[in-house]
């Protein structure tokens, strides 16, 4: 199966994509999220664009070979959908069907409600609806349990905190060795390593202790900065090869971009103050759980069903990323919704 690259260009930004299958196949959008890039999404690339489905996955803005913008606020949600819809309309279709993980889940969501004529369908896996607003919102459903308040009092969503309040060290802290960080990132759940975002059912997240720790690295601190671990590749999700191409480009780009998605929680609540409040995604949805995936958790699922009018919701035992390390099952879940719902 043929991949191509390419470039499309604003007035605002540019936007790097990879893209395959007839380009008179039904158009379907893969997009990613934190850390990752375009050729995450490979696998689903090869496999839907075999079944005659146009599939475009692009670097989203502050990755790869988009454009890097220099501001916090140029990576508020308003402007990042902005971007989506200008590729959009730069491809010979109405409509199209949107799938993210992770903060790209966000971006789908949002295309779902402000820009629902150009959504025929949306796909997220792992992150429910009402994330990517100030992380105050979600401290209502943390698991108290397991997270005590007095201890815990911002549960797995402390790390969010760490980027409002050091975010220059936090970029700083992942640039001293963006290809250890990236082999870090993308590891599965294990019993010998939790990766940043699995920690199995009812064990406590890594990102609950970020603050505590100094940073998101506990190891060998060193003129305020912590040691990123070397860990093996996980060749079960990333590849010797896939892992350098990531380690170069945040070499090059660095971590203000990615990072900055996180610190626009006050913007992208005040983009979704723009919609009525009782504005619901009545286009088909697909919703995929992810069983070890520690941060996004089942607690905070209750939206969907309170949003989407027509909602499938499936689950796949894996960590965060499911994508990666269940391609098969996660291939034949969005493979099944989307025969019934084109």
């Amino acid at each position: 199966m043929n991949i191509s690259e390419h470039i499309f260009k604003s007035e605002r930004h540019q936007t790097f994509y990879l893209a395959a299958g007839p380009e008179d196949g039904e158009l379907i959008y893969l997009v990613h999220g934190w850390p990752d890039l375009s050729i995450g999404w490979i696998k689903q690339i090869e496999f839907l664009s075999q079944l005659g489905y146009r599939v475009i996955a692009p670097d989203m803005r502050g990755y790869g070979r988009s454009t890097i913008h220099k501001n916090h606020s140029d990576y508020c949600q308003k402007e990042i959908v902005k971007d989506m819809v200008e590729l959009h309309k730069g491809q010979q279709h109405d409509k199209a069907i949107w799938i993210g993980h992770d903060w790209g889940s966000l971006v789908v969501w949002n295309l779902g409600l402000h820009h629902s004529k150009l959504v025929k369908g949306l796909g997220s896996l792992c992150v429910p609806f009402g994330w990517g607003g100030h992380p105050d919102s979600y401290l209502s459903h943390i698991d108290r349990e397991l997270y005590p308040e007095n201890e815990y009092p911002y549960g797995q969503w402390d790390y969010m905190y760490y980027y409002y309040e050091n975010f220059a060290l936090a970029c700083k802290q992942m640039e001293e060795d963006p290809h250890k960080m990236i082999k870090l990132n993308f590891t599965k759940p294990s019993d010998e390593f939790k990766g940043c975002f699995n920690a199995g059912i009812g064990a406590k997240s890594m990102t609950a202790s970020i603050r505590n720790n100094g940073g998101w690295f506990k190891h060998a601190n060193f003129n305020g900065l912590n040691s990123i671990p070397d860990v093996p590749v996980d060749s079960d999700l990333i590849s010797e090869s896939e892992a350098q191409i990531y380690g170069n480009f945040l070499e090059k780009n660095g971590f203000f971009g990615p990072n900055s998605w996180y610190v626009n929680g006050e913007k992208n609540d005040q983009y979704a103050k723009e919609l009525n409040q009782f504005t619901t995604i009545d286009c088909p949805v697909l919703f995929i759980q992810a069983t070890y995936d520690s941060v996004l958790t089942s607690n905070f699922n209750t939206h969907n069903k309170m949003v989407c009018t027509n909602l499938t919701e499936k689950e796949v035992k894996s960590g965060h990323w499911m994508a990666r390390e269940k391609p098969i099952e996660t291939n034949e879940i969005i493979k099944d919704w989307i025969e019934v719902i084109k």
